[in-house]
């Protein structure tokens, strides 16, 4: 029998963090919503467990990088919801960036460009 997890992808360490400043930066969201946001933007692929994404929130605000507040849902349930701050649109940038280095660095490695003979003379 096939795991149910066999398509799940494992995110590397760090990269919750990014993924949850990201989804916060287009707007206010509770965790749900957080978690929602991105399995919907990953295709499905991502799906963040409840014992993975509420650490990162409470270590994000603990950090500066989001704020909460208790607000009512559109369904009339008290949920957290949690906004970046200043300090986590200046963090999204730099994970942004170095997400950017790492993925460009893997694709040199999967698929290296072809060897210049010129570069052996």
């Amino acid at each position: 029998m096939k795991s149910r997890y066999q398509n799940r992808i494992e995110l590397l360490q760090g990269t919750l963090d990014m993924l949850i400043l990201q989804t916060l930066q287009w707007g206010p969201q509770h965790g749900y919503g957080i978690g929602n946001a991105i399995r919907a933007n990953s295709g499905e692929l991502l799906k963040v467990e409840t014992g993975s994404l509420y650490p990162a929130l409470h270590r994000l605000e603990k950090q500066g990088w989001v704020k909460s507040e208790w607000k009512l849902t559109e369904t009339g349930q008290r949920a957290k919801y949690y906004r970046l701050t200043p300090a986590g649109k200046k963090q999204l940038l730099t994970e942004h960036s170095r997400w950017t280095q790492l993925t460009q660095a893997i694709a040199g490695i999967m698929s290296p460009a072809p060897a210049n003979p010129l570069d052996e003379m």
